[in-house]
């Protein structure tokens, strides 16, 4: 069988060890200690803007927190984008409160203004002002800030930014996870750079952050024994992962600069099929390209492909399948246009890590090459 070319597969840079060998030298293998504030202050001094960063377990973590600080609970409602990772849905029940599932649009992939307003609308006729509004940079893509941020000052509804596959993404040359009044950040393994596991919460204030690491710490109030008046979680990194993730922000530039590369090349290599098209960046927006994604001409060449890549030991993936049409979420709201289903139907993500090797890239363009018989 050849080597197995994955997805999106981590790619350490080297400095990681030194980190983690500080953090062994000096015993701070408990949860908390100085990678965790310097890794902080790393994604703070990258982030240029006027924010403060919590680093956690997940990116999950970050958004339920946001959720907690934002006083979502039993009854309320929250507007998700529908093409999306489940991860952005799931802390919405797990406060109790329900999901409202908002369409795409074709210019990002991302939530549709038109419709996420045609939602808000409607659940106010229904007695129902949503919470908050759960936008996601789907792939690296931003979504269209300025659009969605002014619908939600209009009906004065905070906006909690999923740019879990965002970071080094800009914005009108403002980097994703600045652009919300709460930003989410990821670190899973597959992500543009990794903790193995782990995400950060970016807020506005020095108090929003004390607030959510001391919910992420398990609410411990001051007292020389454990004293506890709100509930609390173990959301908070630790100073080992904290270290991995000092060392992959050395390269975080460099990986966002190849996986553009790897881009560049799939779009140069399949110009001349006509059954592939590629997502364009908007006017404003540069995308770190965390996944290089195609649509093809219909869902029985795209699963087609799919296999194609398969037999060959090339993992690729179809776009989100949308949150309404997930099992566990169909019976909640949704506000729909066709965009998000469409776009399930006719697209895979290709092979796209930073550590993709000219070979492995001709690989996966021969398999392309070969499917399309030319």
């Amino acid at each position: 069988m050849k080597p197995k070319i994955w997805l999106s597969s981590p790619h350490m840079s080297g400095n990681e060890l030194s980190y983690i060998q500080d953090a062994f030298d000096a015993n701070w293998v408990a949860p908390l200690g100085p990678n965790v504030n310097g890794f902080e202050n790393d994604l703070t001094t990258y982030l240029q803007e006027e924010r403060h960063v919590a680093a956690l377990a997940s990116g999950t973590a970050a958004l339920h927190l946001s959720l907690i600080l934002l006083g979502v609970g039993q009854g309320d409602e929250v507007i998700c984008q529908s093409k999306t990772f489940s991860a952005s849905a799931n802390p919405i029940i797990y406060q109790g409160a329900t999901p409202v599932f908002v369409d795409s649009e074709e210019e990002t992939w991302n939530m549709c203004p038109e419709q996420l307003e045609r939602a808000i609308h409607d659940r106010i006729t229904k007695g129902k002002t949503p919470k908050a509004i759960i936008a996601v940079h789907l792939y690296g893509m931003p979504y269209k800030a300025d659009e969605i941020n002014t619908i939600a000052s209009k009906y004065n509804i905070p906006v909690i930014e999923d740019s879990a596959e965002a970071l080094g993404s800009l914005y009108k040359g403002q980097h994703c996870g600045t652009l919300g009044d709460f930003s989410v950040l990821s670190f899973n393994g597959n992500k543009i750079i990794t903790t193995s596991g782990g995400g950060a919460l970016v807020v506005s204030t020095s108090a929003l952050k004390e607030k959510a690491i001391f919910l992420a710490t398990q609410a411990r109030d001051q007292a020389p024994y454990y004293l506890h008046s709100e509930i609390g979680y173990n959301y908070r990194m630790s100073n080992i992962v904290a270290g991995i993730g000092r060392g992959q922000m050395t390269v975080l530039d460099q990986h966002v600069e190849q996986r553009r590369a790897n881009y560049n090349h799939y779009r140069e290599a399949f110009k001349a099929h006509a059954q592939i098209t590629f997502l364009k960046e908007p006017e404003g927006m540069t995308s770190n390209r965390w996944l290089t994604c195609i649509l093809l001409d219909n869902e029985t060449t795209r699963e087609g492909l799919r296999q194609a890549l398969e037999h060959e030991n090339i993992e690729s993936r179809p776009l989100w399948k949308p949150m309404h049409q997930q099992p566990v979420f169909k019976a909640y709201p949704h506000y729909l246009n066709g965009v998000s289903d469409a776009l399930f139907q006719r697209g895979l993500c290709l092979p796209s890590g930073s550590n993709l090797t000219e070979e492995e890239l001709n690989r996966v363009t021969s398999t392309v090459h070969a499917y399309f018989k030319t």
